[in-house]
């Protein structure tokens, strides 16, 4: 049993293991921000720009809800709430563009990290080596 629990500490203890811990934690906080602007911010926009509709309520019914005479409710209305797939799509999408700004920002932030320095320009041949490449021209050209 020792053994299994430093096995499961070196696990757990791996940079990689706690980076993904951590990106989960951040990615459920941001999940929630991201609940909240969809359906706190935008989806009233959309209500307002739609006539006043709650856009969450939005639903084809298959079929009505049956009532019996004491108001109990014999069988639930059945339906699409397509709403709030529109509402979870457009949180997704809010999420994904997030992310796609984030990761362009570390990949723009590596690539600067990366790019050496400009390398200065190569040194001028000494007069000795251009006066030994001419005569090596010359030579070539009496060859020929």
């Amino acid at each position: 049993m020792k053994r299994f629990l430093e096995e499961f500490k070196a696990f757990a203890m791996r940079g990689n293991v706690l980076d993904m811990a951590v990106g989960v934690v951040i990615g459920g906080a941001f999940g929630k921000i991201s609940t909240s602007l969809v359906n706190d911010i935008i989806m009233p926009i959309i209500g307002v720009l739609t006539g006043g509709i709650d856009f969450s309520n939005w639903k084809i019914v298959l079929s009505q809800a049956v009532v019996d005479a004491q108001g109990n409710v014999a069988a639930p209305e059945v339906a699409i709430a397509y709403g709030n797939l529109i509402a979870v799509i457009l949180d997704f999408i809010i999420i994904a563009f997030a992310i796609f700004c984030l990761v362009k920002f570390i990949n723009r932030l590596h690539q600067k990290k990366e790019e050496p320095a400009e390398e200065p320009a190569p040194p001028q041949p000494s007069p000795e080596e251009r006066l030994l490449a001419e005569i090596r021209d010359l030579l070539r050209e009496n060859r020929k």
